[in-house]
């Protein structure tokens, strides 16, 4: 337990340090000198976005959390927050300083929860992008249920531009979904398995069972395509590009309702395995043909550099590994890849 503290502790006060340096004109170490109620205000406030709501949250009076806000600016020589009458907001120094915190209090509720001391459950925080919602998320989480009936969990939904700056900040721990085909340098991406595009349709479309369907084949019935301008629209013109374009009297995005609508006709449409991997296999839809080579995602976890997994945390990812495996199962590989992953 003394290893667990001291670890946690160390990355606590880095992440304050990292924050802090810089900020302060008066202190060299101003991280030193905060304390936890400083801190804990601030991080309210911050969340918040009002001192009345502040101290709701927090359980402080809305005098402590000025007076607790006021000593921090003080620590370091300037101002954290930007005050135009009610309105308040964190300016480029207390928003660097507010990440710093919310790091540094997440490695001290680890090192609760590694010690096993956290009797209400651990929570497990991560955002969900678009093609890990229908299967591998939920299946994960199923499966976590099950082994580990008082883990808790705090879900976001969103694009990746929604969620990249909550999970540097702390407040979510991984990102599940599409990866990035780039390095990011304060981030690591864990590749879980390849995703490649499908031809769905109803299960009894007149292709179903063919194995290769020409592209006069496929263009010969109507078809439901995604909104102009979006990625997977782009990855059905150039499935198209230079041959007869096929009819497309429904353009929509939302895969519940394209899934209900590919049984009622001889609609065609393109996505992901991911989307519909249980309406396949309950035998509502079918894939027509093999997925498509030219349309490659790669399917993982995106973390924080920095961040080092609870035990809880570590079965979760292994919850999330045992059902990608699942999908590499149903829907082979091109090339397996070794992750790297420590």
């Amino acid at each position: 337990m003394g290893v667990i503290v001291i670890e946690r502790t160390r990355a606590a006060l880095d992440h304050l340090s990292n924050a802090a340096k810089g900020l302060s004109a008066v202190f060299q170490f101003p991280e030193r000198l905060m304390t936890m109620t400083q801190l804990r205000a601030f991080l309210a406030l911050a969340e918040a976005g009002g001192f009345s709501a502040a101290a709701h949250t927090s359980g402080m009076s809305q005098t402590a959390v000025h007076r607790a806000v006021s000593d921090l600016e003080h620590m370091i020589g300037g101002q954290l927050v930007e005050r135009r009458g009610r309105v308040i907001w964190l300016n480029a120094a207390g928003k660097r300083l507010a990440r710093g915190a919310r790091l540094a209090a997440t490695e001290i509720t680890a090192a609760v929860a590694d010690m096993g001391f956290d009797s209400g459950g651990e929570q497990i925080a991560f955002g969900a992008l678009p093609l890990s919602r229908p299967y591998l998320v939920p299946t994960a989480m199923g499966s976590m249920t099950r082994t580990h009936p008082r883990a808790a969990f705090k879900v976001l939904e969103g694009s990746w531009k929604e969620m990249v700056e909550p999970l540097r900040d702390g407040e979510i721990d991984m990102i599940v979904g599409a990866l990035r085909p780039f390095d990011i340098a304060d981030l690591y991406q864990m590749p879980l398995y390849e995703d490649r595009l499908v031809v769905a349709a109803g299960s009894k479309h007149p292709l179903a069972g063919v194995e290769q369907p020409t592209l006069e084949q496929l263009a010969a019935y109507r078809w439901i395509v995604p909104p102009t301008n979006s990625p997977l629209r782009e990855q059905w013109e150039r499935v198209f590009n230079g041959t007869t374009t096929p009819e497309t009297p429904i353009e929509c995005g939302s895969v519940m309702i394209i899934s209900r609508l590919l049984p009622e006709g001889d609609f065609l449409t393109l996505l992901s395995p991911d989307q519909v991997a249980l309406q396949i296999r309950s035998g509502l839809l079918t894939q027509i043909g093999a997925p498509l080579d030219r349309s490659r995602r790669m399917m993982g976890i995106t973390t924080r550099r920095s961040w080092r997994p609870t035990a809880t945390q570590r079965h979760f990812l292994n919850c999330l590994e045992q059902a990608a495996a699942v999908m590499r199962l149903e829907f082979p590989q091109p090339e397996e890849r070794n992750s790297g992953w420590v």
